[in-house]
């Protein structure tokens, strides 16, 4: 597929919101195409977020699908519960899960899309047969635990290859990326391949919340 073809998704990453003011804050990204809700267990990374009750909450009141990132130890005991919970797509680290093909298959199973996220230093060549068990493919382009990093552009190498090893299957995982996107980086990540971007601080900390969805959207293509 061509990449003026190729469909592209904006997921608004809630790290960045105003917790004190989440529901407006969800209201905000309604042009978007799902809210990424970033969990974090202070184990698998340095630090801690909302857990399985918040988004619960967000589930409820979102007007747009749920996109769970888990960044936390032992998913395969806990990502069921967020399928569980109306995601739409639930992610979990390949670093960190114990049985992924038997993870991915059970969140398919609740009604959700499965999804595997790899760290910036972990190759995917190890990961290729597993895309049939997939619908998302997330590469880190920051490490993760923490908003408002920097893209590092020493992952688009391996977004090109993902991309390769997509298209030579079918081309129907998607392709997301997470960290350091803007009007600038995602040019890159689109031109390497990816479809599907989080971007946190570059729509949160945007005076126009709309404006800059619909911006990271217009750069993308």
């Amino acid at each position: 597929m061509s990449h003026a073809a190729r469909p592209c998704a904006i997921h608004p990453s809630i790290l960045s919101a105003d917790f004190m003011r989440l529901e407006a804050e969800l209201q905000a990204i309604s042009t978007a195409d799902a809210v990424h809700v970033d969990v974090m267990d202070n184990h698998f990374v340095p630090n801690l977020t909302l857990g399985l009750p918040i988004v619960q909450g967000v589930q409820r009141v979102s007007p747009i699908p749920l996109d769970v990132h888990l960044m936390i130890a032992d998913p395969d005991r806990w990502a069921p519960a967020y399928a569980e919970a109306g995601a739409a797509s639930v992610t979990f680290h390949a670093e960190a899960a114990a049985a992924p093909i038997k993870l991915a298959r059970t969140l398919r199973e609740l009604g959700s899309k499965s999804a595997m996220a790899l760290r910036p230093a972990t190759p995917v060549e190890p990961f290729l047969d597993l895309l049939p068990e997939l619908d998302m493919l997330l590469l880190m382009t920051v490490e993760p635990g923490f908003g408002g990093q920097a893209f590092l552009e020493v992952v688009v190498p391996k977004i090109r290859r993902a991309r390769a090893a997509i298209d030579a299957a079918g081309g129907t995982v998607a392709l997301q990326v997470d960290g350091g996107v803007t009007t600038q980086t995602i040019r890159m990540a689109a031109d390497a391949g990816a479809d599907t971007f989080v971007a946190g601080s570059s729509v949160y900390g945007a005076e126009d919340v709309a404006a800059a969805i619909e911006g990271l959207r217009h750069a993308a293509r």
